[in-house]
């Protein structure tokens, strides 16, 4: 199995989608190098970073299924680094 690195650049505009975000993140916790979340009050967002390496779909499922989270967008940039398994 191929995984790939990948960032996903996360923010956050209606904190009450915050516990279906970290419940996500939670679930796919494995695959998650790290986190940064940075509140920009001024705003009234919080931007979130997460390094992940896994496999393309995996990927692909967690940014989709953040995506759907109202008040979240997410985007995804993948590394050229691929390992296999």
């Amino acid at each position: 199995m191929e995984t790939r690195v990948a960032l996903l650049g996360i923010i956050v505009e209606q904190m009450e989608s915050t516990m279906r975000l970290n419940q996500l993140l939670h679930d796919y916790g494995d695959y998650i190098i790290g986190r940064m979340g940075i509140p920009y009050k001024e705003r009234s967002v919080h931007v979130i970073s997460v390094a992940i390496d896994a496999p393309q779909d995996v990927i692909s499922a967690l940014s989709g299924k953040i995506g759907a989270i109202p008040g979240i967008s997410v985007k995804t940039v993948y590394s050229n680094v691929i390992h296999a398994e």
